[in-house]
């Protein structure tokens, strides 16, 4: 038996896969919001590696502040053109002066933010169409004592909680990876295609709505002709998509506030409605495991940005997804779990305030039956938490 408190218990309810009505939501890769979640984590594992660099560990930092001001264009067939630049605000506090050192944090900043911006958002001229700019306040060296020495255990930054839940519904599934492959393989194929794509999937019984915008890049697209053959071509795929996750009945609904005969439809100059009025903030879009899921328990700590090392907000969102997956993978008869993790600040962050496990069995499986199997699992991931610090560092593990 753990000495951590473990507790395992059934699910208040039903499993969400069975109940009647599911929404499910996935901001994409170039949604404002996702647009600083990305810079602001990128941000996040250049100062880490910087730090490690230079004094072998991790220094008291946060990134999670990052602010996106939509700017202006004029999206045109063949090519538009943009009128304000975009702005974006990485700002937070950052450790810059240590063992008698000064390091230059906003500027490790500014190129991480270059970086993020040039790879995945090749239409927007970074210093013209998009302008950043890094303001982080003096973070403290003496707080590195509650990152705990080397090799030890950090305590937790904060008395917060972190919520996890295995495995996916196949509503979850098809919104998880219509955007993630159109942003993929579909665009690698197909230019036209921006980075905004967002997904939002009903569920009413066994029909499934699928409902997606799509951002088109003007200059791939040379008249309104173009654009009906462009997205009929994403409804084809994502059809095929969801027939892969999915037996139910599957309807895809396509840039639907389009009107054909007054000409307005998404058409965009750089793949994103940060261009058009749309402003961002990290956090405000999809958790640790890429979802919004209002069917599911949820943590509203941004999780992009912060420290890897001892915030709650962070770990603990990451760690109960693994948590449940694992449980999920390893221990039969279990349809569904769900992880709360909660700290208390200043306790190691190995030994949460309570680890809460919530089950839904197979028929002729009692929680009582997978009991130990299952607290066996979450002890083992607690006692490996401090590999979620490495592997976030080392970009394994994504954060929306």
């Amino acid at each position: 038996m753990s000495s951590r408190n473990i507790r395992v218990e059934p699910v208040a309810g039903r499993a969400v896969e069975d109940q009647e009505v599911e929404i499910v939501e996935r901001k994409g890769l170039g949604h404002p919001d996702s647009i600083c979640d990305g810079i602001a984590e990128h941000v996040s594992r250049a100062l880490a590696n910087a730090y490690i660099e230079r004094f072998g560990k991790v220094l008291h930092y946060n990134t999670d502040e990052t602010q996106l001001v939509a700017g202006s264009a004029a999206p045109a067939y063949g090519g538009g053109e943009m009128l304000e630049p975009i702005y974006i605000l990485v700002t937070g506090r950052a450790t810059n002066r240590y063992d008698g050192k000064r390091i230059p944090t906003e500027t490790i900043a500014l190129r991480a933010a270059r970086d993020y911006l040039t790879e995945h958002f090749p239409h927007l001229d970074f210093g013209a169409d998009v302008v950043v700019e890094a303001r982080l306040g003096e973070g403290s060296g003496d707080l590195q004592e509650v990152f705990g020495e080397e090799g030890s255990v950090p305590m937790a930054n904060d008395t917060s909680f972190g919520v996890g839940h295995a495995p996916l519904t196949e509503t979850e599934e098809i919104v998880l990876n219509t955007e993630r492959r159109l942003n993929g393989e579909y665009k690698a194929e197909n230019p036209e295609v921006g980075r905004d794509v967002k997904v939002m999937g009903k569920r009413e019984g066994d029909r499934i709505d699928v409902t997606v915008a799509v951002a088109l890049v003007d200059h791939y697209v040379d008249d309104l002709n173009e654009y009906d053959d462009a997205v009929r071509g994403v409804r084809e795929f994502v059809e095929g998509l969801a027939a892969e996750y999915t037996d139910r009945e599957v309807a895809i609904h396509l840039n639907t506030a389009d009107d054909y005969e007054e000409g307005s439809v998404y058409l965009t100059t750089s793949g994103t409605s940060a261009e058009m009025g749309d402003d961002g903030s990290v956090g405000r879009g999809n958790r640790a495991n890429g979802l919004i899921t209002p069917n599911r328990s949820m943590s509203m700590e941004a999780t992009s940005g912060k420290n890897p090392v001892n915030h709650i907000g962070k770990i603990y969102n990451l760690l109960s997804t693994e948590i449940a997956q694992a449980i999920v993978g390893e221990v039969d008869g279990i349809r569904e779990a769900r992880i709360r993790l909660l700290s208390q600040i200043g306790q190691p962050i190995d030994r949460p305030h309570v680890a809460d496990v919530s089950l839904v069995t197979e028929d002729g499986v009692s929680v009582a039956d997978v009991h130990d199997e299952v607290e066996a699992v979450v002890d083992r991931e607690l006692a490996d938490v401090t590999d979620v610090t490495r592997r976030v560092i080392d970009g394994e593990l994504t954060t929306f």
